[in-house]
């Protein structure tokens, strides 16, 4: 369970964000990896090579290093999204090079400088599944990217296939698939930031009882579809400010509708799910804000801080006990 969202500011910079909602217990580290880290594809065991360095949050494994969300240095942003029952990895190759969905990730923010270079990089790829050490099972995934101009996809792989699909309103959530969602919002055509004054049933005449009834139709639960309408409503209707560190304090109250407590979601394995931690990543400046479940302090940390010219990961510990700059 995550929830994504992309937003253009007055600034036009483009803020790149996401919840990560889960289950597992994970150990999220802030990580910079340098343009010249050559790495080992889990699918293959090729060496791949990246063309750009990127900030992200990921985890260590047993010596698996894979990523949930990141930002590269050409502003190329992108996130790791569950997709239960609907992501499909037994499609046959058909000679295209095989890619762990674990690794898909670190193979976008390594080669990509904009959404524009992402489908010609898949065509010659096919996503694989791959179990990881932290669910014991090939995890079920879709991704969605951004980058400075503000456009914005969505990266599914179903029965149909890879697909690159353009993604109009800069939200994405969890299963069914991404045009289900778009296509869903039009049940919801009737919510207003404002309200009636009053209407009339017969002879009776009906007043709100105070301000906000035109949001009454709007979901308040925490499923994905709930939460996809949730989010695109509040992005689409929300006043930006036209200071930038104002931005990002607003982009954080639009997750904060989506922030899921402990006890509020259970599995049927009898464990909570819940919001680990809110990111944003600001694609112009490389900038990464982040709070987690223990720490409601926004903290930051820039790309720029670090050495981009080395061969080795840099971790820059666990964001839960945080000290990045």
């Amino acid at each position: 369970m995550c929830t994504a969202i992309s937003v253009l500011s007055l600034q036009g910079e483009n803020i790149f964000g996401r919840t990560m909602d889960f289950s597992h217990p994970i150990e999220p580290k802030l990580w910079v990896i340098p343009r010249n880290y050559q790495w080992n594809s889990l699918a293959t065991m090729k060496t791949n090579h990246n063309r750009f360095s990127f900030m992200a949050i990921g985890q260590e494994t047993d010596g698996m290093l894979g990523f949930f969300d990141g930002v590269n240095e050409r502003g190329f942003a992108a996130a790791t999204l569950y997709f239960e029952g609907y992501a499909d990895y037994d499609l046959p190759l058909e000679n295209k090079e095989p890619i762990a969905s674990l690794d898909f990730l670190h193979y976008l923010l390594g080669r990509c400088s904009s959404v524009d270079d992402v489908a010609p990089l898949l065509k010659n790829i096919q996503i694989v599944g791959v179990a990881d050490p932290v669910t014991q099972k090939a995890a079920p995934l879709h991704w969605i990217a951004t980058d400075r101009s503000g456009k914005c996809i969505v990266i599914e792989q179903t029965k149909t296939g890879l697909e690159v699909i353009e993604n109009p309103i800069g939200v994405m959530a969890n299963s069914p698939d991404f045009r289900w969602h778009l296509t869903n919002l039009r049940n919801y055509m009737e919510i207003s930031t404002t309200q009636k004054k009053n209407v009339n049933w017969g002879n009776v005449s009906l007043t709100p009882f105070s301000q906000g009834g035109g949001t009454a139709q709007l979901p308040g639960g925490f499923t994905s579809p709930s939460r996809f309408v949730r989010t695109a409503f509040l992005k689409t209707h929300v006043h930006l400010p036209d200071n930038p560190v104002e931005t990002i304090m607003t982009c954080f109250h639009l997750l904060n509708s989506v922030f899921i407590p402990k006890g509020i979601v259970i599995t049927d394995r009898g464990t909570d799910d819940y919001t680990k931690y809110v990111a944003f990543m600001n694609t112009s400046t490389c900038e990464y804000y982040f709070k987690t479940y223990e720490n409601n302090q926004i903290l930051t940390s820039s790309l720029w801080n670090y050495d981009l010219h080395g061969t080795q990961p840099i971790c820059l510990g666990n964001i839960r006990y945080p000290s990045p700059t």
